[in-house]
């Protein structure tokens, strides 16, 4: 199979994760707090990854203690910080306004790689990701667009924009990545986001909110440790690094459509319409923008 088709099996199956993961939080409310859930998600899931990998870390120490700095950054900013904001804004603003701006990652990807890096982007990719756009805003809009035009905004979309941005720094960034074993690389990120997540465990248990996980609650974490956490990231990288952050970012449209998807498969909800077309959209704008990117090197 060629590299540029496994990257898109690589993207795609993140994406698909990353929508379980939606669905997963929908079914913790009441098991498990925020929080909780996302401490317990990254604590489990650098453990299982060291578990796996002393071997491979001592193999690549020399190079890990070179990049340290770096590898927390990692799991800093594209791990517990963007958990950290989206879960805060979703308690100030709606869900369908979280899932639009999520959206807006992969403008950012391509607007900082441009500035930053002059890496150049076709009118065929604009119009590819527009479209691309306009798939995931009429899944979260349930096939009326009309309902945007009302919608506000307040605390939670300026903390939701926090959230995008650090996910769209944190892919740019992986161009930096050290040349070491993915065991490696996932191992020292992970441990920092499980670190970086402390402070905001202690925030929820001062205010009350905690809640300690049930039978589905650790059920809920585990999933999230071993997927959207540790596989889905794994493949994430490999998609970033096979065809670029600014075409790799595109993926990110395809989240909320294959959240919805999944919530109707697993949750009971109905399959509309609009769920099918806002596909057909997303994965149409992903392969507009593939067939329209540059032909020459940044």
């Amino acid at each position: 199979m060629p590299l540029s088709m496994r990257c898109y099996v690589y993207l795609i199956i993140t994406t698909l994760l990353w929508g379980g993961n939606t669905v997963a939080g929908k079914l913790a409310l009441g098991h498990v707090s925020p929080m909780v859930l996302s401490f317990g998600r990254w604590g489990l899931a650098a453990g299982l990854i060291i578990s796996i990998s002393v071997p491979q870390i001592r193999k690549d120490w020399p190079v890990l203690k070179a990049n340290w700095l770096l590898l927390v950054a990692y799991g800093a900013v594209g791990y517990a910080a963007f958990n950290g904001f989206l879960y805060t804004a979703l308690k100030y603003t709606s869900a369908v306004n979280g899932a639009i701006e999520q959206g807006a990652i992969p403008v950012l990807i391509f607007v900082i790689n441009f500035l930053i890096f002059r890496i150049p982007v076709s009118k065929i990719q604009i119009l590819g990701f527009l479209i691309s756009f306009l798939g995931a805003a009429l899944t979260a809009s349930h096939g009326n667009l009309q309902t945007l035009l009302t919608l506000s905004l307040n605390y939670g979309d300026l903390i939701m924009l926090f959230a995008g941005l650090s996910y769209a720094v944190y892919t740019i960034a992986l161009r930096w990545k050290p040349a070491v074993h993915w065991k490696s690389l996932m191992a020292g990120p992970a441990l920092a986001a499980a670190l970086t997540c402390l402070p905001l465990l202690y925030w929820e248990a001062g205010n009350g909110e905690m809640i300690l996980p049930d039978t589905r609650g650790w059920l809920i974490i585990l999933y999230c440790a071993v997927f959207p956490s540790l596989i889905s990231q794994i493949l994430y990288i490999k998609g970033v690094e096979g065809i670029g952050a600014n075409r790799a970012g595109l993926f990110i449209n395809l989240v909320p459509v294959f959240g919805t998807l999944l919530s109707i498969s697993l949750l009971g909800e109905t399959l509309e319409l609009f769920h099918i077309i806002a596909l057909v959209l997303v994965l149409g704008g992903i392969a507009i923008a593939e067939w329209g990117k540059p032909t020459k090197a940044p």
